[in-house]
């Protein structure tokens, strides 16, 4: 019985587990807002939030690194710690200078997600890539 409650009949995999976050998270973050980033750039620009004070444009290049960019390091384990990292900070100003923390209610409609990107991008941060990755290769 013991055996069953902690699962203890599938032996872990850690490094397979990595993996498989690194892609279910990255690869919706690069689908869905580093692609839009990077192919209506000009048109984001003109009305993008400005949360740090350094212009629109300025901002817009700094979330398109770190949606389109990072998220491809992280789907690949290339520099992904550092690329969580990035990812991390982007998407916590966002969190907090635009979204103001909410997680539902007005203004909280992706809150929810964005939790779970702060939450998945600091365990990778943390835990690094796991053996699949270029990281792994790159360490031999």
């Amino acid at each position: 019985m013991k055996k069953i409650l902690l699962f203890n009949f599938a032996p872990a995999q850690n490094d397979l587990g990595l993996l498989a976050l690194r892609l279910f998270v990255a690869v919706p973050l690069l689908m869905r807002h580093g692609l839009e980033k990077v192919f209506t750039f000009s048109q984001m620009a003109a009305h993008f939030p400005d949360p740090l004070g350094i212009g629109p444009v300025p901002s817009l290049l700094i979330a398109m690194v770190s949606d389109a960019l990072c998220t491809v390091l992280v789907i690949l384990g290339l520099v992904t710690r550092w690329a969580a990292l990035f990812i991390f900070g982007n998407i916590a100003v966002a969190w907090a200078a635009v979204h103001h923390f909410a997680i539902s209610g007005p203004g909280g409609d992706h809150g929810e997600l964005i939790v779970l990107y702060l939450g998945a991008m600091l365990t990778l941060a943390v835990a690094g890539p796991g053996k699949y990755s270029i990281d792994s290769l790159l360490d031999r």
